[in-house]
């Protein structure tokens, strides 16, 4: 349309409108689960790290750390804030031992992850940490946490791509939902807590494409921190 014409009736052609955001977060996938026992305490994580889609940045990208003798974090979501946070943790932990000369207990440390998370709830990291070890009478306790630091003291979780597979089989297997007369105050055994994760990990590889590769698995006791691992699908 020529511009006289466009004058004479009053129209004009659409503007055209560029956007460009930048967002500093990403999601690299994953799934993270804990198992609260008796006298122990589980926590399994896979290795696997994505970027979208079948886009694998790493197949040994660990998500869950030992912070100290009797404590275990384990993370999902943006790999380079669960990397910081979990720094940003094994400093407080340290500090505190220097200066004290001993461990910082579980339930005090679960507290620190709680207020650290929430000094950054302006520009929060993009990390779903479930926290995990033994209290003060050797029991075990599991944490689970949003992005600002609410906090929850649980039986089980279960964090990541992969949760939503893995909630309700920890809730049927563990709390016995769904079956009549079964016994809900028993807690698993630690070779019971073993299989359970062996078994969320192997079957949620098989539908979610974001958890794969390796199973790493920490065991909290009054021994310390043990690591197994295990091999998973790596397609």
């Amino acid at each position: 349309m020529s511009s006289l014409l466009s004058h004479e009736i009053g129209y004009s052609a659409p503007i055209e409108v560029h956007n460009h955001g930048f967002s500093p977060y990403v999601n690299n996938e994953g799934t993270s689960l804990g198992i609260c026992g008796e006298d122990f305490v589980l926590v399994a994580s896979d290795t696997r790290q994505s970027n979208g889609g079948y886009s694998i940045n790493a197949r040994r990208s660990p998500k869950a750390f030992e912070l100290s003798n009797r404590t275990v974090i384990a993370t999902t979501g943006c790999a380079a804030d669960a990397k910081q946070l979990v720094e940003d943790m094994e400093q407080r932990a340290q500090y505190y031992v220097h200066k004290h000369g001993r461990e910082m207990s579980t339930p005090a440390m679960a507290q620190v992850l709680s207020q650290l998370l929430y000094t950054r709830r302006f520009f929060p990291y993009y990390v779903f940490p479930i926290f995990a070890g033994l209290d003060a009478k050797g029991k075990g306790a599991v944490y689970n946490y949003d992005a600002i630091g609410n906090i929850e003291c649980v039986s089980h979780y279960a964090y990541g791509s992969a949760a939503a597979l893995l909630q309700p089989f920890l809730d049927n297997q563990i709390n016995k939902a769904h079956q009549r007369g079964a016994d809900t105050t028993a807690k698993p055994s630690r070779a019971q807590a073993v299989k359970l994760a062996i078994d969320a990990f192997t079957s949620a590889t098989e539908r979610d494409i974001y958890t794969g590769d390796w199973l790493e698995i920490f065991i909290v006791d009054s021994e310390g921190v043990h690591k197994l691992t295990r091999e998973l699908k790596h397609d």
